[in-house]
């Protein structure tokens, strides 16, 4: 079982804002499994070594360099903290603070040290965070299901939530002829289903709108088709899960809905270079890093795509954001690639952390702009 703790965009750009002396900034990939976590101590304990040297080739103090090794080993030696984690593990230690989170992306291992923390990798899990509702509904029976990575996945308690399609229409079947004598066989079912259907869309909708969260539905026809026509929500995935949701557990849904979802983002993906595209024919799409540099620097980051992986020491002008690159990574120098994510998101921009392949232009960045710089 992953045991996760993403930090949320707040979190974020809290850790964004920090600028102080010797922040040292840990990634290293973990297992769930309690009993393979040696590896990972391990790592932790070279990497930790390794930021003392850089700390004290920076002028630390030794007091500096103590805090950190203490509150590491205090960490190290924390069995209950390795028996429960995910993929990944990302530690921030800066003036006295420890920060660790548990995210489910696999990172690699990499140490930062630096006057700020290197947080690009942790957008990766706020990026695509796999989380979405999964509505199983059947003619018997009608489920909300919350998938996270954090809890991995329960049924929602929804007030209102019709038991059955027979419940929600009043009657004791949906099969048989109407009160009336107007309806009956397959075509009073289809009137059924659709009151149904539209009984459900009613339950869920304040749970699930302003969420900014997908819906997936898992149905089997007709229903699919029918609530697909009764429902508004913006969000509903086209895609379905297929089959009786009936016979599928919480957890077994999860599982299903998690490639619809990176179907979605691959969408998304390729929906937002389709738009970088066209903002260059405006002059507000730049796929060049000093370009980029100085429009994160002047706060004109709309949208910014950045490679999770590349990283490129330098420094970034404070008030011109040009770009000075190093080829030394060492205490004294940073991610330019970092900085400019970091001065994205404290202007309020969208910041998307990708792999290589999915960056427009094929470069560590690419941005839409508020306006043209």
């Amino acid at each position: 079982m992953l045991h996760t703790d993403i930090p949320n965009p707040t979190s974020i750009r809290q850790l964004a804002a920090v600028r102080e002396p010797f922040c040292v900034s840990i990634y290293l990939p973990t297992s769930p499994v309690p009993t393979e976590s040696e590896p990972s101590r391990i790592e932790l304990r070279n990497q930790v070594a390794a930021a003392a040297r850089q700390l004290t080739e920076a002028g630390a103090g030794r007091a500096v360099v103590e805090e950190l090794e203490d509150a590491i080993a205090d960490l190290i030696q924390d069995r209950q903290f390795w028996s429960y984690l995910s993929r990944s593990l990302a530690i921030f230690h800066y003036s006295g603070h420890l920060q660790t989170f548990r995210v489910p992306n696999v990172l690699p291992s990499v140490l930062e040290v630096a006057d700020r923390l290197y947080i690009k990798p942790l957008l990766r899990a706020i990026t695509f965070p796999q989380t979405a509702f999964v509505l199983a509904v059947s003619q018997n029976a009608a489920r909300l299901v919350e998938v996270s990575p954090d809890a991995g996945a329960y049924v929602v308690a929804v007030p209102g939530l019709p038991a059955d399609a027979a419940s929600a229409v009043g009657l004791p079947s949906i099969s048989g002829r109407s009160p009336s004598g107007r309806i009956q066989g397959s075509e009073g079912q289809k009137v059924r289903l659709a009151q149904y259907s539209r009984s459900v869309d009613a339950a869920i909708r304040p749970l699930v709108t302003g969420s900014g969260l997908p819906l997936i539905l898992a149905t089997a026809e007709p229903l699919n088709g029918i609530f697909r026509g009764v429902s508004a929500y913006p969000l509903l995935a086209a895609p379905t899960i297929e089959g009786n949701p009936d016979e599928r557990t919480p957890e077994e849904l999860a599982a299903v809905a998690r490639p619809v979802l990176d179907r979605l983002y691959a969408a998304q993906l390729g929906e937002l270079t389709d738009l970088i595209e066209a903002r260059f024919n405006e002059g507000r799409g730049a796929t060049d890093l000093s370009d980029i540099a100085r429009a994160a620097t002047y706060g004109a980051i709309d949208t910014l795509v950045v490679d999770i992986d590349r990283r490129i020491p330098g420094y970034v002008d404070e008030a011109s954001g040009a770009i000075t690159f190093d080829d030394v990574d060492d205490a004294h120098n940073y991610g330019v690639v970092d900085e400019i994510a970091r001065r994205a998101l404290l202007s309020g921009a969208r910041v998307l952390a990708v792999r290589a392949d999915d960056v427009p232009g094929g470069g560590p960045a690419a941005a839409i702009t508020r306006f043209a710089v």
